[in-house]
């Protein structure tokens, strides 16, 4: 063959062996059409290999395949592998790690925290866990609005808006910083991810140019229960500002997080940038008219605003001058500014405590240095890195292993977030190059402290020896109520910091240590930023395809005994559990079958008709069948408690109880060899899996007859389902239920107490010298024959209260219940033994009794107005060298007015 001259003649083998070439690529290439379709999600938007149900029904697989033991078995296989479409794209290229610490994978970690935190209809495409599931679905319906979204505070279920706001603006400010950084380590996606799911949250709550809902849930409420946000079954009101009754400092912070959100969504995403930046600026205006606090009030005691609204409305003017380009809101900001704290008996701008969810004044002030270049700014600024970098003689307590220390509450959320400000000072070419290493050197200080450089990590699920037990309800995973059930975490909470240590290092991972081992949104807002920095310098690799899915674990069980038996019935007690937590989840159409195997009445000539059932005790409602068929001689009866809640929310949410009878009317009975009786005994319930519970049809629990052949009896023990010895602590509590003392003076003659039926133990969980909270803890157990009544119980606390301001006090838990415990302050006159005044701690009618054998305990604090500080180190009350519950003498009791334990001052 010619072709413009040239010539294409072929061989006959050259021609044979093209087309073998040919075809070899043609299958190659149906091969691959094949794989994709196996492995790209379909029009559903899901693989071909995962369920299409909602994350709350994922235990409802088709029960028409008849195979329900296999079913089980898939469901668990999915929900282990649940979110596998949301197939990760692969990351890209890292360097090699210079620092000590991979900062990439705390980076990652980080980020992955908020994905935790979310409240909320979560898209089961997008879950990188197979732990939490929808939650806090009815949010807002009290008011008629949708105020689903958001997320939850920090171990606790309230969604508080002001810190959330906070935690939002900061990681949008460490996007607009460190870009790159979020990029590089391919953790631009899951940030930007988490910044929308505040921000679509913030505009529900704005749901007119003047109104606004800053809170759901409220505190004390929230705070009375321990379990996972999926089971939550409290009311959860929810609190508005509006013109009327205004609160400027949370409505400008979301102005400020709106307006950051806009910036950074501004190229990727117009319209939504659009939308946010409308929100902000009527948001801003909202503020800036009212500038007053005085509706924002349902926060009291949990996040109130102590540096008032004019940092937040310069910072959020800032924000939109920086989003606008409009001169207006950079002059309404740097107007504020002289509105700013100052430092006591100085016209010096406050410069000795920390830019947090309250104050941001120094946020304000790094952005207006960089805008305006003002020395006002700059100057003020740097005194205040300077005082946290120990720049200078006039510097922050540092702890023996160098961690900068502000305060004993969330002492690394203060210290990472000063890392992240000093970071973007240093970047910044006003900022001196000698100051600029000096401010680099103390974040990259800071930032290894929390990762591990103290000898162990502070971020759980990552580093050296990380923190296991982290004052998280849903982490947790309690079905009971209580901190102690079970005895450790179910699941990992990823890359959450710790509150942290106290001034001398010493730090107790342990669950009801809310002061030092809470996690919260705000606590991880910085540390963010700054890692995304320590990214940049020293590198170090994410975790390709990280995701945190579990080995789910047994969930639905039934627990068995026989309650009585003769030669012609059976009476079987059944208790069904739910204690799911993959995720949490409650069910209305639970059921459980009991199997018996009727050989011997078929041999007889009988059948099932001659056995009759009956529910002699039925707590929940529920419902028996008639005796029904299985296979062969194998037949079975459904208790069924369709309709009735079992949630793993509590104690008599968890489990339901039923006793039922199977009985043969004149006949002979023996239920020996029934594949349901295997096990069981009189006495205690066993769990057993021969009782298989089903959820709207479908095996969630248990086996069948035909899973396991043979007959001989298996015992299994159920994980940590039995309650802990006495003295129990069924939960302990993060944030208080308030209760003003009221003062009054007494002369007191130091005695000591006889020894009565009544046994107190002591600690002070606030062991710092020097801190604005007194925090102590009481154990009392009634070692008498006889009930106690609480309200002739008197605890008495003596300390120096070191000046005038008002004393508070806080009821953080009681096993009696927080409003059931009640404080008066009591003057001494004259005073004795480092004692100026007492704290009476004492019962209402409420509390009830202390029967024989049982104990209950009392945790409190003691503040001060201004949250000015204690010496405590002289009190005479005072001691730090016990971490646990023992005898203490310099504490008393009292009981119907006689001192029966301690010895006064």
């Amino acid at each position: 063959m010619k072709l413009n001259g040239l010539d294409f003649r072929v061989s006959r083998k050259e021609a044979k062996r093209f087309l073998i070439v040919f075809l070899s690529l043609l299958v190659i290439l149906l091969l691959a059409l094949v794989v994709k379709q196996m492995v790209l999600p379909g029009k559903n938007g899901k693989n071909t290999y995962t369920a299409s149900s909602k994350i709350s029904d994922r235990n409802k697989v088709s029960s028409s395949t008849g195979d329900n033991n296999s079913a089980l078995d898939n469901i668990t296989s999915d929900r282990e592998k649940m979110g596998t479409e949301n197939i990760e794209e692969r990351l890209p290229e890292q360097q090699p790690a210079t620092g000590n610490f991979n900062f990439g994978e705390a980076l990652q970690k980080s980020i992955f925290f908020y994905e935790c935190q979310r409240s909320g209809n979560l898209d089961e495409k997008k879950l990188r866990m197979n732990w939490r599931g929808d939650s806090g679905l009815k949010d807002g319906s009290d008011v008629g609005v949708d105020l689903t979204g958001g997320w939850y505070d920090a171990g606790d279920h309230v969604k508080f808006g002001l810190p959330m706001a906070y935690s939002a603006a900061v990681l949008g400010w460490g996007v607009y910083e460190y870009k790159d950084a979020y990029e590089k380590s391919g953790q631009l996606k899951y940030i930007l991810d988490n910044i929308r799911w505040a921000a679509d949250y913030f505009m529900k709550c704005h749901t007119k140019p003047d109104e606004f809902y800053y809170q759901v849930g409220n505190g004390n409420t929230d705070h009375g229960w321990w379990g996972p946000a999926e089971a939550m079954n409290m009311e959860r009101p929810s609190y508005k500002v509006d013109k009327s009754n205004p609160g400027s400092t949370v409505v400008a912070e979301t102005s400020a997080a709106l307006a950051v959100t806009s910036i950074i969504f501004k190229d990727s995403d117009p319209q939504y940038s659009a939308k946010c930046l409308k929100h902000a600026r009527e948001l801003f205006s909202f503020a800036d008219s009212t500038k007053s606090d005085s509706g924002y009030t349902a926060a009291e005691g949990f996040y109130k605003s102590w540096s008032g609204f004019y940092d937040e409305l310069s910072w959020a003017g800032a924000w939109l001058y920086l989003a606008t380009s409009e001169s207006s809101y950079l002059s309404k900001a740097e107007g504020y500014a002289a509105n700013w704290k100052k430092e006591p008996q100085t016209d010096t701008i406050a410069y000795k405590w920390a830019f947090c969810w309250d104050d941001v004044h120094n946020g304000a002030e790094l952005l207006l240095a960089r805008i305006t270049k003002k020395p006002l700014y700059k100057e003020s600024l740097e005194n205040h890195l300077d005082y946290w970098a120990g720049i200078g003689a006039d510097k922050i307590k540092y702890t023996p292993k160098g961690l900068a220390w502000l305060d004993q509450w969330g002492s690394l959320r203060y210290s990472t977030t000063e890392a992240f400000l000093a970071s973007i000072y240093a970047d910044w070419k006003g900022c001196s190059k000698d100051k600029g290493n000096k401010y680099k050197e103390f974040a990259k200080k800071q930032i290894e402290y929390a990762l591990g450089s103290s000898g162990r990590s502070f971020v759980v699920g990552y580093g050296k020896n990380p923190p296991e037990h982290p004052h998280h309800r849903t982490a947790h995973g309690s079905w009971s109520d209580s901190q102690t059930i079970p005895n450790h975490h179910r699941h990992v909470l990823y890359g959450a910091l710790v509150g942290g240590p106290g001034n001398d290092d010493s730090y107790k991972d342990e669950i009801g240590n809310y002061t030092n081992n809470e996690v919260a949104c705000d606590y991880n807002a910085g540390f963010t930023g700054a890692l995304a920095k320590m990214y940049l310098l020293y590198g170090g690799s994410p975790i390709e395809g990280f995701k945190a899915f579990e080995k789910v674990e047994e969930e639905f069980f039934v627990e068995a005994s026989v309650n009585a038996s003769a030669s012609n019935f059976v009476e079987i007690k059944a208790v069904l559990n739910n204690i799911s937590g993959w995720p949490a989840r409650s069910s209305k159409k639970l059921s459980f079958k009991y199997f018996m195997d009727l050989s011997e009445f078929i041999k007889g000539g009988k059948g099932p008709a001659s056995l009759k059932v009956s529910l002699n005790y039925n707590q929940g409602g529920a419902k028996i069948s008639p005796i029904k068929q299985f296979k062969g001689n194998i037949y079975y009866v459904t208790v069924d408690f369709d309709g009735t809640e079992i949630s793993p929310g509590g104690q008599s949410a968890f489990k339901k109880e039923v006793q039922f009878r199977i009985a043969a009317e004149g006949d002979t009975f023996n239920p020996e060899n029934d594949y349901s009786y295997q096990g069981l005994s009189k006495g205690a319930a066993v769990k057993t899996i021969y009782i298989p519970v089903y959820d709207a049809g479908v095996k969630v629990g248990g086996k069948e007859p035909d899973e396991t052949p043979g007959s001989k009896a298996e015992s299994v023990n159920a994980r940590n389902t039995d309650a802990p010895k006495s003295p129990s602590i069924s939960r302990q509590i993060n944030t208080p239920t308030r209760n003003n003392g009221i003062n009054s003076s007494a002369s007191s003659a130091g005695k000591s107490g006889a020894s009565g039926n009544i046994n107190l133990q002591f600690f002070n969980s606030v062991p710092a010298s020097r801190s604005n909270t007194i925090g102590t803890k009481f154990l009392l157990s009634n070692t008498g024959v006889s009930s106690i009544k609480l309200t002739d119980v008197k605890l008495r606390y003596y300390f120096t209260s070191d000046d005038n301001k008002k004393n508070n006090f806080w009821c953080d838990w009681s096993t009696v219940g927080n409003d059931a415990v009640i404080c008066k302050f009591v003057k001494i006159i004259p005073v004795k033994n480092k004692a100026d005044c007492y704290a009476e701690i004492g019962f209402t009618k409420k509390a009830s009794t202390l029967e024989p054998g049982k104990s209950i305990e009392v945790q409190v604090r003691l503040t001060k107005d201004g949250w000015t500080d204690y010496e405590q180190s002289g009190d005479y009350s005072f001691t730090a060298a016990s971490n646990g519950y023992s005898k203490w003498d310099k504490v008393t009791l009292y009981l119907d007015g006689k001192l029966v334990s301690g010895i006064e001052p």
